[in-house]
């Protein structure tokens, strides 16, 4: 494990003084019952050690006898000092969820009781203070090695669990967006395990990969809980897709906020589907998320918002269906050049918007009343549709807003 399993660098440089060999002997005899001492003394002083609920007692007393061991080794001169002990305790802290300054609280106190110790004998012994001295080099150094083999180790473990965590979060994410979870008890445990309030305003985003293995909206989970909006992503082949809680009294705030910090990060188109309440609605919002990053983009910004109106709606609840329905309505339109045809369905637009009003569309596209009208009857008779009849009406307006909806 680890970068190194074993050192020799504890005994660089000229043969050891003999006198700290015979002190690191003296230690090493007594090695165990110092190192339970340790341990009773860590359990007292360490809030994460003290009631044994997440390290028990035995497992403090084991990395401590340990890390004696490892230290009266180094002043013994022994040949090899194996600092496994030191990388399995880093390991083991950070599969108990220890953190890690705690960790290094505890080798700090237990360095100290264990360096009183060694004067102690020391002097008992009558150990020169020139010897004494080096011995402290030596186990300064000593300490530093076994110190830093465990907080390698704790960082690796750490990493891993940080990965596997994310790997099941975006797990969870993806059943969410195939309505695999159904059932209320699981979307809740999804919910927590996602980090996610338990009911919404949700909105599923979805943003386009501007390349292979790049992402539309890096590092947006950080961005948006920067500005306390929580959400969970998944990366699927064609989409960078993620479950945003709406933070915020009303969801208009949350949305206005959500789609800023979207319009700073966005490297590419970006979707947002109407809100929804609760989890079990994610596979429906997605539908909508990807048919508004995947439509037809409308105005310059990166970002769309779906409108959820009833036409929106049915416009695109069977693609299939409302394509067949735009080409039976919209069909000699779609014939006439280019130019002409985007300026007889703005026109329409625009009127539609106006609340049927031939002055306020033709000032709002800045032309004639007359022109509005004649462009209006333009489409009448290249659909066999009136503007006066309902039903004709209707059937224009659902054909338009598939135009604009679907690719």
């Amino acid at each position: 494990m680890g970068t190194a399993s074993k050192t020799r660098g504890a005994r660089r440089g000229a043969a050891a003084d003999p006198h700290v060999v015979e002190l690191g002997k003296l230690m090493l005899a007594r090695a165990r019952r110092l190192g339970l001492a340790m341990a009773d003394l860590l359990c007292r002083e360490i809030d994460a050690y003290r009631d044994g609920s997440v390290v028990t007692k035995e497992e403090v007393a084991e990395s401590c006898v340990a890390n004696v061991t490892f230290i009266f080794d180094s002043l013994a001169g022994n040949a090899d000092v194996d600092v496994a002990p030191a990388e399995h305790t880093g390991t083991a802290r950070a599969l108990a969820g220890v953190p890690l300054p705690a960790v290094m609280t505890a080798y700090r106190i237990g360095f100290r009781f264990m360096w009183e110790e060694t004067l102690a004998t020391a002097r008992a012994a009558t150990i020169p203070t020139d010897s004494i001295l080096d011995a402290t080099a030596r186990v300064f150094f000593a300490q530093d090695t076994f110190t830093q083999a465990m907080a390698t180790a704790y960082r690796q473990q750490l990493t891993t669990k940080i990965l596997e965590r994310e790997e099941e979060r975006s797990a969870l994410v993806e059943a969410l967006l195939a309505h695999r979870i159904t059932d209320m008890q699981s979307l809740w445990e999804a919910a927590d395990l996602l980090r996610l309030p338990t009911s919404g305003p949700y909105v599923v985003v979805a943003a386009e990969l501007p390349a292979i293995g790049k992402l539309g909206l890096p590092t947006i989970e950080n961005k948006l809980s920067a500005r306390d909006i929580r959400s969970a992503w998944r990366l699927l082949p064609d989409l960078q897709v993620g479950i945003v809680h709406l933070r915020g009294p009303e969801t208009k705030d949350g949305m206005d906020t959500l789609v800023e910090v979207l319009r700073q990060a966005a490297t590419a188109r970006v979707g947002i589907s109407p809100s929804f309440r609760e989890l079990a609605e994610t596979s429906d919002a997605l539908r909508l998320a990807r048919v508004t990053v995947t439509g037809k983009s409308s105005g310059t910004s990166l970002v769309s918002v779906f409108d959820d109106t009833p036409l929106a709606v049915a416009a695109v609840s069977a693609p299939d269906v409302m394509a067949k329905i735009k080409l039976l309505v919209l069909s000699r339109i779609d014939e006439l050049p280019a130019e002409e045809r985007v300026i007889l369905l703005d026109t329409f637009q625009a009127w539609v918007d106006a609340g049927g009003s031939a002055n306020d569309t033709a000032a709002k596209i800045f032309c004639h009343p007359n022109t509005v009208r004649h462009r209006l009857r333009r489409i009448e008779d290249l659909t066999g549709r009136s503007l006066s009849r309902p039903k004709d009406l209707a059937e224009l307006c659902l054909a338009l807003e598939v135009e604009r909806r679907l690719p």
